[in-house]
């Protein structure tokens, strides 16, 4: 069992930076790929960035690459969003999501644990 609970998120605007944080409960996080996913009003979950066990492979949907980094502290328990160059497209709710493989990570019908969210709002 992984509990995920996010945090970091809050009020921007345009061009700003924010860091997400999701601490992890469990001592088999180590062995989860992370993911980190958003759903803006109105439509679907949608995926955002992935890494695997190590945190040696990363991969970014092409709206955020070069924007967003994906990092983990498996030390800590930690993931870690780092999000730049922010627009008002960056507006949703951003979820911490575990799947038990890395080429799972990406897709929402195969993740194992998800948390509860925490809100970005980027304004113009």
């Amino acid at each position: 069992q992984v509990q995920l609970v996010e945090s970091g998120g809050g009020s921007m605007q345009a061009g700003g930076s924010l860091r997400l944080s999701c601490a992890a409960s469990g001592r088999t996080f180590s062995t989860y790929a992370m993911g980190w996913f958003r759903q803006a009003p109105g439509k679907e979950r949608e995926f955002v960035a992935a890494i695997n066990w190590t945190g040696s492979s990363t991969y970014y949907t092409d709206s955020v690459k070069g924007r967003f980094t994906i990092s983990r502290d498996n030390a800590k328990n930690t993931v870690i969003l780092q999000m730049s160059s922010l627009k008002p497209e960056d507006t949703a709710v951003y979820y911490c999501a575990a799947a038990r493989y890395y080429s799972a990570v990406r897709g929402i019908n195969d993740i194992a644990y998800w948390g509860k969210g925490t809100l970005v709002t980027v304004s113009s």
